[in-house]
């Protein structure tokens, strides 16, 4: 059975990270979603992101309750940027060799200045949440990049909910009750995140 990749920087996570990998589980067949909060993002250098050890524990507990989901700690082991592409051969040089790759419409259309992303479209099968993105436009962004295979469209509740909005509601003094798992807003309540 495939697996699924959900990699992001997960600053913090939040409902729509776990709708995303939930809808993709079910309509794909997955047989389960890996989590992968990056180590060292590349693509956010210089722009404050929360340390690995919070983005770890935040992962851990918005996905406990979800024997379908997974925690994958490799990106954040890895020492220096975190490449998707080392991530995808690292998978394959383990056997798992049918992978699909979960990102919203963002994410791909910003694929092309991403590290070798013709070997991503050789790696993975790609599965993409629209985010004002038609299933034409995907296609079209897809043929950009390099993938002959148009991405599977992943059917999900739009929630325009996004850790940026998050993190600005924390510092804000605002309620963040049900953006996130309670068990993400206790953490971030408990060690004073986005203060």
């Amino acid at each position: 059975m495939p697996i699924g990749v959900l990699g992001g920087t997960f600053d913090p996570p939040h409902v729509g990270h776990l709708v995303l990998g939930e809808c993709a589980r079910v309509q794909l067949g997955l047989e389960r979603v890996y989590f992968m909060p990056a180590g060292d993002p590349w693509r956010k250098a210089g722009s404050g992101v929360t340390s690995s050890t919070h983005r770890l524990a935040m992962t851990h507990l918005a996905i406990a309750d979800n024997p379908g989901f997974h925690l994958d700690e490799r990106e954040v082991e890895r020492i220096g940027p975190t490449y998707t592409v080392d991530t995808l051969r690292e998978l394959h040089a383990q056997g798992m060799d049918d992978v699909v790759l979960i990102l919203g419409s963002d994410a791909l259309a910003d694929m092309p200045a991403w590290r070798e992303p013709d070997v991503i479209a050789a790696l993975a099968r790609l599965a993409v949440a629209p985010k004002g993105a038609d299933a034409g436009e995907q296609a079209w962004l897809a043929a950009q990049v390099g993938f002959d295979v148009p991405p599977a469209v992943v059917e999900m509740p739009a929630l325009p909910v996004s850790s940026t909005l998050v993190r600005e509601r924390v510092r804000e003094g605002m309620s963040i009750r049900y953006l996130v798992p309670a068990t993400v807003e206790e953490y971030i309540d408990t060690h004073g995140l986005y203060r």
